[in-house]
């Protein structure tokens, strides 16, 4: 088996049926299997998989377990060399999935992350440099996503810090030899905090253009603030992990402060949404 796409979903029916008939659509040039994690749905997505792709390896969760213990769900009992860690709200285009396999194999030890598109093919931003403290204030305060310096999509290839867990691929036992993902971490920052732990054992991360997939984006998401909550606790995680004291309570300044002060802006434009989505930012800062 040279290829195993793992795809983790949650109440994505619709999504995960696009994904699905996207890869097996695909001019794929290896024996591959897929296998589809799903963490408790109840939009009838079993149901689908079952009679419309009998080809799928299929894990059902009596709970969900979150990204980060789904994905290594799926990679126990994975048997291709390679993995593609693919989210149920994707969809490859044309030979994206050939195309990154060819390039991980010219690339050993090398997490490779692939061009993603927005629904109306417009490059979507999905690799960046590491969360260090400046580029964490980069783009906590000086819309470092927006100008393209703390988040981007290159046109060429570039070794980057992180690479989006939307799609990547590695070798099976890079991943294993990293550990995996960490479960203590439900959602977002989980490719982050295990591309990291790849890169100290000697790894490197990079960024292949020619494989483009899709990505609608917040397919899982129940709350409109969740993201923000997910990225506070992940970068408060990343830092209690990995790093010495005064960086991590450098990064709790940083968040209070901008927590303070987008509740500020909040209050003066009456944008309700703002105010409660940093308060309980705040919160989570807090009590961490």
């Amino acid at each position: 088996m040279d290829l195993s796409v793992i795809i983790p979903s949650f109440n994505t029916r619709n999504l995960l049926d696009d994904c699905l008939t996207s890869i097996f659509n695909s001019n794929i040039n290896y024996h591959f299997e897929v296998i589809v994690v799903d963490n408790n749905s109840k939009d009838q997505s079993i149901e689908m998989i079952k009679r419309k792709f009998p080809q799928v390896v299929l894990l059902e969760n009596k709970e969900n377990f979150g990204f980060s213990k789904a994905n290594n769900q799926g990679a126990k009992i994975a048997r291709g060399k390679y993995i593609l860690f693919l989210n149920s709200d994707t969809r490859a285009q044309k030979d994206a999935i050939t195309k990154i396999m060819e390039f991980g194999k010219r690339n050993p030890n090398c997490v490779i992350g692939s061009k993603l598109l927005n629904p109306d093919f417009s490059p979507q931003k999905s690799c960046g440099p590491f969360f260090s403290l400046p580029v964490v204030f980069a783009m906590l305060f000086l819309k470092g996503d927006k100008l393209g310096i703390t988040r981007y999509s290159p046109d060429k290839v570039k070794e980057v810090g992180w690479t989006s867990g939307a799609c990547f691929l590695l070798q099976r036992d890079i991943f294993e030899k990293a550990g995996g993902f960490d479960e203590n971490i439900f959602m977002y920052f989980e490719e982050v905090e295990l591309q990291y732990r790849i890169r100290q054992i000697g790894g490197k991360i990079l960024f292949f253009p020619d494989a483009k997939f899709i990505h609608v984006g917040g397919g899982s998401n129940q709350e409109e603030a969740q993201p923000v909550m997910n990225i506070y606790k992940g970068l408060l995680y990343l830092y209690q992990k990995h790093f010495v004291k005064w960086k991590q309570m450098i990064i709790k300044i940083m968040l209070v402060k901008k927590a303070i002060l987008a509740i500020l802006i909040g209050n003066i434009i009456r944008d309700g949404k703002i105010t409660t989505t940093y308060r309980k930012a705040y919160e989570i800062v807090s009590s961490y």
